[in-house]
C-alpha cells in the first residue's frame, strides 16, 4: 500500500485555536470522512450542523479529572500509531476492534498566551500545559506514513486541495507536516522549561532552551552574502511606521540605540552609527538635544540612527529631516512630524514600546563554534552615593554632573572606550581601540576637527587605567576630571599623577567592557 494514495477516511480534531476550523470540518464532512472530537470544539462543530462523534464514541471511555483524561487511550493512540504497511499491526487493529486514525489536526492549550497575561498565576499556567495534544501530535507525526497531522491552521486549504483531488495526502507532504509538529511541540515544551527555571529562579539552567517564533525573513545580514532572519518579539516593542523594510544592520543598531537611551530620565538624544554613539545630549527640547549631540561629530552621524526618549513634534522633526539618517526611533511621533519626516520614504521611523523594551532586555545571547554564550545585560546602575573620590581633590558638583553623564554614555560604546563629556552633552568619543590610549587620541583628535575645547571636561573610561599616561594625555586634552573603575596594580600611581596634575578621579568599582 502507497501512503500517498492511501485515502482518509477517519479524522480527530481538536483545536484551541478555532481559526477556519469549522470551513475546514464541513469540508471534511462532505467528502465522508467520520469526524471525532473533543469538548468545546466537538460543540462548535455541531453548532455549525456538522456530523461529528464525542471521543469517548471511539474510546468507549468517558472523559474525567475534568477532562485531564480524555485522549489518552489505546483507542486513540493505536489508530494513530498503527503501521499499516505492517500486517502484525492491521491484525491487532481488527483482533481489539480498532479504527486507524489517518488524519489528526491538534492546537494545544494556550500556553503563551496565559504566560503573556497580566498577573497570571501558577495556577492558571499549569491548567494550561497541554498533555493529551502533544502526545497525539507526536505520535502522528512519528508515524506520518499514515497518520497526516496538522497542528497549523494555516495548512487547512492545501490540506482541502490535497483531499478534494483524491481524498489522500502526498507522502513528501505528510513528513513536512511531521517537521512542523515536532518544531512545534518543542517549542512548546521549550516555553514550559522555561517558564518553570524562572519560578524556580534557575539563572543558568542545565540545558538551554530557545523559544523563539520566526518573525520575518531579513533581505541579507551584516552582509549581502549572508542569510539572515529575525526571530521573536522586536515588531511588538519596535513598530515601523514608515519607510523601507529593516535591515539586520539596521535592527543591531535600534537595540543599541534604544538601549542607551534607557539611561536618562530627562529629555535625552542620541545618534548612532554602526552600534556606537557619536554624540549624546541633553535638552530642554529635542530640537535643543539634536544640536548638542550632532555637535560632538558631525560627519560620522551621516546614515546614522537617531533615538529619543520624547514624542517628536513638528519643530523637532524640523530639526532632524535635514540630515540624512537610515531609522528615527521614538517613543512617539505627532501627525505633522510624521508627515514632514515621510518625505523621505526611505527612511524607517520607528516607535519604541520603552517598558516593553525593559522587560525584554534581560539577557543576552552570543554564538560561538559549537555553543552560545549567555549573560545578563548590562543594566547596572551608578549609585552616586557609592562613589569613591580617591584623589585629594573632590568634584565641583558641574564636575560630578560631568562624570556622571560620561559614565552612562561610556557604557554604550564598544571597549576600549573613552568618553570627553559636559553634564549635558558629549564633547568627544573614542570607541573600539586595541588600546587605551589611542581611543582617547582618537576622541581628541576629533574634538579638534570639530573645533572643540576640551578643557573643563570630564573623561569617563570603561576599565580601568593600566598606566598612568592615559590619565596624562587626558589632562593634556583640558579634562579636570576622570571617572573609572579602578582595579589595576598600578591604582597607586595613577592616583599619584592625578593628584599631581589636579585632577579630580572617581572610582566606580565597575566595569563596562563592551565587546
Amino acid at each position: 500500500m502507497n501512503p500517498s494514495e492511501y485515502k482518509i477516511k477517519t479524522a480527530i480534531i481538536s483545536v484551541s485555536d478555532k481559526t477556519g476550523i469549522v470551513d475546514f470540518a464541513k469540508t471534511l464532512a462532505n467528502l465522508g470522512i467520520e469526524i471525532y472530537s473533543t469538548g468545546g470544539t466537538a460543540k462548535i462543530l455541531k453548532d455549525a450542523s456538522i456530523d461529528v462523534k464525542s471521543i469517548s464514541q471511539l474510546t468507549g471511555f468517558q472523559e474525567i479529572l475534568g477532562g485531564r483524561v480524555k485522549t489518552l487511550h489505546p483507542a486513540i493512540h493505536a489508530g494513530l500509531l498503527a503501521d499499516l504497511s505492517n500486517e502484525e499491526h492491521t491484525k491487532q487493529l481488527s483482533e481489539n476492534n480498532l479504527k486507524s486514525i489517518d488524519l489528526l489536526v491538534v492546537n494545544l492549550y494556550p500556553f503563551e498566551q496565559t504566560l503573556n497575561k497580566e498577573n497570571v498565576t501558577h495556577e492558571e499556567l499549569i491548567e494550561n500545559i497541554d498533555i493529551g495534544g502533544p502526545a497525539m501530535l507526536r505520535a502522528s507525526a512519528k508515524n506520518y506514513r499514515w497518520t497526516a497531522v496538522v497542528v497549523n491552521p494555516a495548512r487547512y486549504s492545501e490540506i482541502i486541495a490535497y483531499l478534494e483531488a483524491g481524498q489522500s495526502i502526498p507522502e513528501d507532504y505528510r513528513v513536512k507536516l511531521a517537521g512542523e509538529v515536532f518544531s512545534h511541540t518543542a517549542y512548546y515544551d521549550s516555553l514550559i522549561a522555561n517558564y518553570f527555571n524562572q519560578h524556580n529562579q534557575i539563572e543558568i539552567p542545565e540545558k538551554l532552551n530557545l523559544s523563539f517564533n520566526l518573525s520575518q525573513t531579513l533581505r541579507y545580514g551584516e552582509n549581502p552574502h549572508q542569510k539572515a532572519a529575525l526571530y521573536g518579539y522586536f515588531n511588538c516593542i519596535f513598530e515601523k511606521m514608515h519607510g523601507k523594510e529593516l535591515s539586520f544592520n539596521n535592527i543591531i543598531d535600534i537595540s543599541a540605540a534604544s538601549e542607551l537611551i534607557l539611561e536618562f530620565d530627562e529629555l535625552a538624544l542620541a545618534i548612532i552609527k554602526h552600534t556606537n554613539p557619536c554624540g549624546v545630549a541633553l535638552g530642554n527640547t529635542i530640537a535643543d538635544a539634536f544640536e548638542k549631540a550632532l555637535a560632538t561629530d558631525n560627519v560620522s552621524p551621516f546614515g546614522g540612527i537617531i533615538a529619543v526618549n520624547r514624542k517628536i513634534d513638528l519643530d523637532a522633526a524640523n530639526a532632524i529631516h535635514s540630515m540624512f539618517t537610515e531609522v528615527i526611533i521614538a517613543p512617539d511621533f505627532t501627525d505633522d512630524a510624521l508627515e514632514l519626516l515621510m518625505k523621505k520614504k526611505d527612511r524607517r521611523l520607528i516607535k519604541v514600546n520603552f517598558e516593553l523594551l525593559k522587560k525584554h532586555s534581560s539577557k543576552n545571547i552570543r554564538s560561538v563554534p559549537g555553543g552560545l554564550l549567555t549573560q545578563d545585560s548590562d543594566k547596572l546602575l551608578l549609585n552616586e552615593n557609592s562613589l569613591t573620590v580617591v584623589t585629594k581633590r573632590k568634584p565641583t558638583d558641574e564636575e560630578l554632573q560631568s562624570m556622571m553623564f560620561a559614565w552612562k554614555v561610556c557604557k554604550h560604546v564598544k571597549s576600549n572606550a573613552i568618553v570627553y563629556a559636559k553634564s549635558d552633552r558629549t564633547l568627544a568619543i573614542g570607541a573600539g581601540q586595541m588600546s587605551r590610549v589611542d581611543s582617547s587620541r582618537i576622541a581628541v583628535e576629533k574634538a579638534k576637527l570639530q573645533g572643540i575645547d576640551l578643557s573643563g571636561s570630564a573623561i569617563a573610561s570603561d576599565a580601568f587605567f593600566p598606566f598612568d599616561d592615559g590619565v596624562r594625555y587626558a589632562a593634556s586634552a583640558g579634562a579636570t576630571a576622570v571617572i573609572q573603575p579602578g582595579g589595576s596594580v598600578r591604582d597607586e600611581e595613577v592616583i599619584k599623577t592625578a593628584d599631581e596634575l589636579n585632577l579630580t578621579m572617581i572610582f566606580t568599582g565597575i566595569r563596562h567592557f563592551r565587546h
